[in-house]
């Protein structure tokens, strides 16, 4: 389960996804996928960056409120966090990816944005899943 965060005048932005992977190796690109109503969506198409916030087995807290339609400040206040490379990264992640945006492509009731990866940061951590309307850790036993 992930974040996508940007930052605006108004400080940051995110919205939990889980439409979120690689789309290419050279260069480096992701894709996400953020509802059109989204409020991070015009934030990320302002600033011309997105994050991409790994959250981890305890961070299901901030899946939830971060999927809410909580205020963006509610939001931001149930987590730590920092202003790295003018995106919100979340604290205690086992990865974040920083994106410059890219495209801006329509699908649905939904958009698809492309990426240009600047930077990956990784430390240990079991990331949080979400699978079967449930969250879950990874299970060795089914890889």
């Amino acid at each position: 389960m992930t974040v996508v965060s940007s930052f605006s005048a108004s400080g940051p932005a995110g919205a939990t996804a889980s439409a979120v992977c690689s789309l290419s190796l050279d260069p480096m690109m992701m894709l996400v996928c953020l509802d059109l109503g989204s409020r991070t969506l015009a934030a990320v198409k302002l600033a011309g960056r997105f994050g991409i916030n790994v959250l981890g087995l305890d961070q299901r807290e901030a899946a939830e409120v971060f999927a809410s339609k909580a205020g963006q400040d509610e939001k931001w206040q149930s987590v730590r966090w920092r202003r790295h490379l003018d995106v919100a990264v979340i604290e205690g992640c086992p990865a974040h990816i920083v994106c410059d945006l890219q495209e801006v492509i329509g699908g649905g009731d939904h958009v698809i944005l492309t990426g240009n990866v600047l930077e990956v940061e990784a430390q240990p951590g079991e990331p949080l899943v979400y699978h079967g309307g449930l969250f879950r850790a990874l299970d060795p036993d089914e890889q």
